[in-house]
């Protein structure tokens, strides 16, 4: 069961005022990775707003989402679906003990190709 100090961390760490959606769908629509997510982007801002975290924390979604922020791109309203994901992934990851990746678990080959800039992404965004 969710209690209510995960549903406002959840909110808090998206960063997200949820109230704001229209439910258009804009968002969903514009999501490439729309087919391979049980739950869609507008549905993970509505079912937040609802206070059903439940269904959030054993969507398979959170770990087809892209990152990308086209859905928030696409919101009229300045919701950011993308936000919540991120915010219900991290809750998630955090539940199950993980604590991000850690220096040594990238492999040389990968330092060489990849921008500095997205490795130091990376760690703030895995290692909270």
């Amino acid at each position: 069961m969710v209690n209510k100090n995960e549903l406002e961390n959840i909110n808090r760490i998206s960063g997200t005022d949820v109230k704001k959606c229209m439910k258009c769908g804009k968002c969903s629509g514009r999501c490439p990775a729309f087919t391979e997510m049980d739950i869609k982007p507008h549905q993970f801002v509505s079912y937040l707003a609802q206070g059903k975290l439940d269904k959030l924390l054993n969507s398979k979604a959170i770990w087809n989402c892209l990152s990308c922020m086209a859905c928030v791109e696409r919101c009229p309203r300045g919701v950011a679906p993308a936000n919540v994901i991120e915010a219900v992934r991290d809750t998630v990851a955090r539940m199950q003990g993980k604590d991000g990746i850690s220096a040594n678990d990238i492999p040389p080959i990968v330092e060489e190709l990849l921008p500095q800039q997205l490795l130091v992404s990376a760690f703030r965004k895995y290692k909270k």
